[in-house]
């Protein structure tokens, strides 16, 4: 199968970069039940997906910070504070990622993310800048799972989904991929991972 599968396409939060917001909201909170309702209830999971598809910080913030004065710190370390929700690379991830292109397989990064905290991560981590290609949600104003974002990455890099190996954590992204053709891994870990890949005969 290696002979014919040289395209790997890599989610980045969950699978290369260990990114949550409670990396920095458990500085910020005394209570973790606090912290949970107000990552549930103000500072939601699609609250942040805003951003992946295009919402600028400088726009969002002021108007939940009217909602809820009474986090509007807390509202606002989302972005000042974003690089704490960081904890690093992934190192089991990013050791495949580079054996990967060792061997020379093409590879690029297909992630929801908003362009301005993702030009943190890139400016960091330099296997960001050694990948043949990234797309970031943001830039199309469209997010994973839709399909016209895979759409994107396959119509600009001139890519067949059945020759692409697609690696995201997220089942949604995952099962999309599959429907569209790609040879889809759901990443649960590192290790995981690297079993999936020997199995396709691609490490």
């Amino acid at each position: 199968m290696s002979s014919h599968k040289k395209t790997i396409i890599f989610d980045f939060g969950g699978v290369l970069i260990d990114w949550n917001p409670r990396h920095l909201y458990e500085k910020m909170f005394q209570d973790k039940n606090e912290m949970e309702w107000f990552l549930k209830n103000v500072c939601t999971d699609e609250w942040n997906l805003m951003h992946d598809k295009g919402a600028k910080f400088s726009e969002s913030i002021p108007v939940l910070q009217a909602q809820y004065p009474q986090y509007s710190k807390e509202i606002e370390g989302y972005y000042t504070r974003w690089p704490e929700m960081v904890a690093g690379k992934i190192d089991g991830s990013v050791e495949i990622l580079q054996e990967l292109q060792a061997k020379g397989y093409t590879v690029y990064g297909l992630t929801n993310w908003s362009r301005e905290t993702f030009n943190i991560v890139y400016d960091e981590y330099e296997f960001f800048r050694k990948l043949d290609g990234i797309v970031v949600s943001a830039d199309e104003k469209l997010l994973k799972p839709d399909p016209e974002l895979f759409k994107v990455l396959i119509n600009r890099y001139d890519l067949q989904p059945e020759s692409c190996i697609f690696i995201d954590d997220n089942l949604r992204n995952y099962e999309t991929a599959k429907a569209m053709g790609f040879i889809s891994i759901r990443f649960i870990s590192p290790e995981d991972l690297r079993l999936a890949l020997q199995k396709l005969e691609i490490l």
